[in-house]
């Protein structure tokens, strides 16, 4: 525990990896990539459990800059740091890279992210954010709901350890460890998002992702942004232990801006 954040980590010296996951999700969903992280990056890397999920601490209210503000202290005291979020935690690591935070953050990459909602999609959002957590009979019960709200439907198996880390058994009976309140948090705005960053940013996608599309992305990028923005397809499963493939599906930088 770290500031009542949950915190998986490994790996040691510079720069600082900063590994966020999405929504209903914990920092498990990342122990598919640490034969690649051994392998492939140099320093340290930390995959908290954001607030309200998994063992990590709930919050009075969600909204994308008070979970930065929770996860800021972990990579803060100078070290650099690049982010790396999936969904939510794209969100996150794109709060991160305005520089309000006090981290040294070098570079964001936002996977997954769903930068286009409807209506419908808000009200339910906010419905499930009222409702009280939701118990079931069974384990497999539990289990099938975690990985249906986590995104991770078809990524892993139902008797993974990273979906035990997701759930709570008491009296028993099974919940999602995530805090429904976390619903909440509302739709990301993408444009003020990108204008604010202060580095180079990447959204990428799964090539089977269905939260978003390779249209949808390119056109999320700010004109007054100062960062790269790229949209990329990820061709090898999203949180798969694989190394990643990329193929880029646009770029966002505006006319006449040369590379950082």
């Amino acid at each position: 525990m770290d500031a009542g954040l949950r915190v998986r980590q490994g790996g040691s010296g510079e720069p600082v990896l900063l590994l966020l996951h999405g929504l209903g999700a914990t920092g498990e969903v990342w122990d598919g990539w640490r034969p690649l992280l051994a392998r492939r990056w140099p320093g340290r890397w930390l995959a908290p459990d954001l607030p309200g999920h998994g063992g990590s601490r709930p919050l009075p209210g969600y909204t994308f800059d008070t979970l930065a503000a929770a996860v800021a202290g972990l990579a803060s005291g100078g070290a650099r740091a690049v982010v790396l979020g999936h969904s939510l935690g794209g969100v996150v690591a794109l709060a991160l890279a305005s520089g309000r935070f006090s981290v040294p953050v070098q570079a964001v990459t936002g996977l997954g992210i769903k930068v286009t909602w409807t209506q419908e999609e808000l009200d339910r959002a906010q419905a499930a954010a009222r409702r009280p957590p939701a118990w079931f009979a069974s384990r497999e019960e539990a289990a099938a709901r975690y990985l249906r709200i986590s995104g991770l439907a078809g990524l892993l198996a139902a008797d993974a350890p990273a979906v035990d880390a997701g759930l709570r058994q008491e009296d028993g009976r099974w919940r999602l460890a995530m805090d429904p309140g976390a619903f909440a948090v509302g739709a990301p705005d993408m444009a003020q998002l990108l204008a604010r960053s202060r580095v180079p940013v990447i959204l990428a996608r799964g090539e089977h992702d269905a939260m978003n599309t390779s249209e949808q992305l390119p056109g999320w990028a700010s004109q007054r942004s100062r960062s790269r923005a790229w949209a990329t397809t990820h061709t090898s499963r999203a949180l798969g232990c694989r190394s990643p493939s990329w193929t880029p599906i646009g770029d966002t930088r505006r006319a006449g801006q040369r590379p950082a």
